[in-house]
């Protein structure tokens, strides 16, 4: 490690753009067994690429040769982009851009080596490269739908990123029918003109069976299914009981009223919360969190494949837990009526909302009552008399709660937090999976008090561990490039509204933006296009503070049972304790460890994020497709250069496509985002009330198609006219101290990733008809695209 550290830090001290390997050598002044390390050193960075070659053999840090180092995203239409590494600095660079026929024989999500182009590319992007090199690759397994023919099989990815079949030798077709769903190893990748190869490796069933096409989500994320048998083994082991000696160690607080706030269908419950109003005027707010890092030990069996996991995953029909639901339902939620370890904050809050105090803990805590969101907003905002008689005991606490809960969101917004409004939908199902209703999710100020006791609490925890000066694992939300805050705000002018000084851009200024959108036509397709122009939040061992929250210090703290970062925040926090800081050696020791664990599990997350996403969108088709040739309302949620998209009352929205207008010729005028008939001057912009009829439901693609009927259209006329404000609103976060669970939810929307089904009108690509239907193509390449990003 140290000989590693040497060499990186000699090549950046270096002038040259590249130099020998003997120059290197000479300036280190290795000699004896120095020089064979330094040979193995340089391989493994070259193999890396922190390292590249140039034409004459010598070594130089990759973008002093005209290389970029990054992650290939690929399009459905062929065409990919590069994200570059992010670099020690955390600068992070523009994205290149690489053209269908630049490709080589790179796949989507592979680490790859680009070569810079000489410049600009269409669609305003600045780099454009060509792929020289594949580091790493992704797609070792692919989930897809199998088809044979006379000579062979082939396997269409569910994945239409990754672009291209996967041919699969007759030896391997067996007794396999088409249409089946399975899982193929890939045996050879693709070169030039010839497709990749692969074998089946597992059957997942027949395509329309039930529980097949979300265990094909579950398996295209790589999101394990099941627990190995000795992680089930070392669960087994973990005691039920907490042991006499373990409570005289720890601040006892059974004595307190604490309660959980969760929904009615949540089984593990990780926090839970007591507000005292103190003599002073101030609040005692207490946030007690499940001490999951007492029972999972650091590189123990269960350590190493929650770490794997990295995240629980909420899928629309079932939960993939981190952990086994022993620890995860059982010693480490905190049921009501039983002892729990927690790791504890006090935090005494004056009355405008700032922590004068604060105190961080082992304790033990017995939660006196299980409370639920409903359960909290009739009693606070309902006024439900029966049921604040039945929990008499606890109404003044509740109302302390909401009290304390107005004065840090008056707080938060005061300093330019931002907020998001987007639909959240509920989709039940019956015992087969099957969805049977489709409800709109209302947030309220039961989710509201949890959120922001969440919230100061992750900020009072990062806050506390960036003062020791010690390792540790930061939620960073990093401000917004310029060119897309330019972008966004060309766009907002066409609507009326600005963002000033953009060359400093404040989180207040877009939160201002937000405020006056409240209850117009344009306020949901505006707000997707700010969220999708800010960046996504993740983990870092770097505090970078948090853009979207107006926060200079944030971490996560509050859900170690199913995000592994706040079980590395617990045990930092634990090991600072104990020792009254952290050794020199240690500390060299997380520096080199937190970065890759970190990437790790912001990558992990994105993937569980993608599932969540794809399983809700599924069920919502599965959902409209009893309805095709059906007449429902809606209103105009979007309005582009290829068509409509349509929002009904129940929340789930379609697509009228342009195609499909077929009374009139109609030009979409981009500065109104509008469509105007050319004949009948017939008009359709955002917000207006429009009938359509269930035309097509494609459950494979996720997609759900409506024609436009001319009856029920109810224009807004020239100028955008405010609605109802809040109607048809649901409330989502840029990142809250406790996502909510997601197996619920259609729509969700947070920095980490927008709602599903909504187009970034800030890219070019919305130009071109993003929903087409992908027809099956046995190709032995990706077809040349435009220079457009999706």
């Amino acid at each position: 490690m140290k000989m590693r550290q040497q060499v990186l830090a000699f090549f950046k001290q270096e002038k040259a753009k590249a130099i020998s390997a003997e120059t290197l050598i000479e300036g280190l002044a290795l000699k004896g067994n120095a020089l064979k390390e330094v040979w193995e050193v340089l391989q493994e960075l070259e193999d890396e690429a922190a390292l590249c070659k140039s034409e004459e053999g010598k070594y130089g840090l990759p973008e002093r040769l005209g290389f970029v180092v990054g992650r290939l995203t690929l399009t459905a239409k062929g065409f990919g982009f590069v994200i570059p590494d992010l670099p020690p600095d955390g600068v992070k660079e523009e994205d290149v851009y690489i053209a269908t026929d630049n490709l080589a024989s790179g796949m989507h999500n592979d680490r790859v080596v680009v070569r810079l182009g000489r410049g600009g590319t269409a669609g305003g992007r600045s780099r454009e490269g060509e792929i020289v090199r594949i580091v790493e690759r992704a797609n070792s397994r692919i989930v897809g739908t199998f088809e044979a023919n006379a000579r062979l099989g082939f396997v269409t990815p569910d994945d239409k990123r990754i672009g291209q079949d996967i041919f699969i030798t007759q030896s391997n077709v067996g007794d396999m029918k088409t249409g089946a769903k399975v899982v193929v190893e890939i045996t050879s990748w693709p070169q030039a003109r010839r497709s990749a190869e692969g074998v089946i490796v597992e059957f997942l069933g027949q395509k329309g069976e039930a529980g097949v096409e979300v265990l094909s989500i579950i398996k295209q994320h790589g999101l394990p299914v099941d627990f190995p048998e000795e992680v089930l083994n070392a669960a087994k082991r973990v005691p039920l009981t907490i042991k006499e000696d373990e409570l005289t160690q720890r601040k006892d607080l059974r004595h307190l009223p604490v309660v959980t706030i969760d929904g009615e269908d949540a089984k593990d419950l990780d926090d839970a919360v007591y507000v005292e109003p103190l003599a002073n005027g101030n609040h005692l707010l207490g946030v007690y969190i499940a001490d999951v890092s007492y029972y999972i030990k650091e590189n123990s069996v269960l350590d190493v494949e929650g770490r794997n996991r990295a995240t629980s995953v909420y899928l629309a029909d079932r939960v993939v837990p981190m952990l086994p639901t022993r620890l995860s339902n059982g010693i480490c939620s905190l049921n009501a009526n039983e002892d729990r370890l927690i790791l504890g904050a006090h935090m005494e809050i004056d009355a405008h909302g700032q922590v004068v105090k604060h105190e961080l803990f082992p304790g033990v805590i017995r939660v006196c009552r299980r409370l639920s969101y409903t359960i909290v907003k009739k009693i606070l905002v309902d006024k439900d008399a029966a049921l604040a008689e039945e929990y008499k005991e606890l109404v003044p606490h509740m109302e302390n709660m909401a009290t304390l809960c107005a004065i840090l969101r008056k707080r938060r917004m005061k300093r330019g937090a931002i907020d998001f409004d987007f639909p959240e939908l509920k989709i039940k199902l019956d015992e087969q999976g099957v969805p049977v209703a489709v409800t709109k999710r209302e947030r309220t100020l039961a989710e509201s008090i949890v959120e922001e006791f969440m919230l100061i609490a992750n900020e009072t925890v990062a806050e506390h561990m960036n003062k020791l000066k010690v390792p540790f694992v930061y939620r960073v939300h990093e401000e917004p490039d310029e060119d897309k805050m330019i972008r966004l705000n060309n766009m907002l002018h066409n609507f009326g509204h600005t963002i000033p000084n953009i060359a400093e851009i404040k989180p207040m200024a877009l939160q201002k933006v937000l405020q006056g959108l409240i209850g117009r036509p344009e306020e949901r397709m505006l707000s997707t296009v700010m969220l999708r122009s800010l960046k996504q939040a993740r983990y870092e061992a770097a505090n970078l503070g948090h853009f979207g929250l107006a926060a200079e210090f944030y971490t996560h703290f509050t859900s170690p049972i199913r995000r592994y970062p706040d079980l590395i925040v617990h045990r930092l926090l634990r090991e600072s304790w104990q020792s009254g800081g952290i050794s020199e050696k240690r500390k060299e020791q997380l520096t080199a460890e937190l970065p890759p664990l970190v990437q790790h599990c912001s990558q992990r997350e994105r993937a569980a994020a993608e599932a969540e996403r794809d399983t809700v969108d599924l069920k919502a088709a599965e959902y409209m497709a009893r309805f095709v040739g059906e007449t429902m309302p809606g209103f105009v949620s979007g309005v582009t250069s290829f068509g409509m998209f349509v929002e009904l009352e129940i929340g789930i929205e379609g697509m009228v496509r342009l195609a499909t207008m077929d009374d009139d010729y109609y030009q979409y005028i981009e500065d109104q985002f509008c469509l105007i008939g050319q004949r009948t001057k017939n008009v359709y912009r955002l917000g207006d009330a429009v009938k359509v009829k269930v035309y097509r439901v494609s459950v494979d693609d996720r997609q759900i198609d409506f024609l436009l009927l001319k009856e029920g259209h109810t224009s807004r006329g020239k100028a955008f006219a405010p609605s109802k404000k809040g109607q048809g609103r649901g409330r989502a976060k840029l990142d809250r101290g406790r996502d909510k669970k997601r197996s619920d939810k259609l729509g969700k929307a947070k920095i980490e990733g927008a709602a599903p089904q909504l187009l970034d009108l800030t890219a070019p690509a919305a130009k071109a008809e993003s929903g087409k239907k992908h027809h099956k193509k046995r190709r032995r390449g990706p077809k040349k695209a435009k220079k457009t990003k999706e």
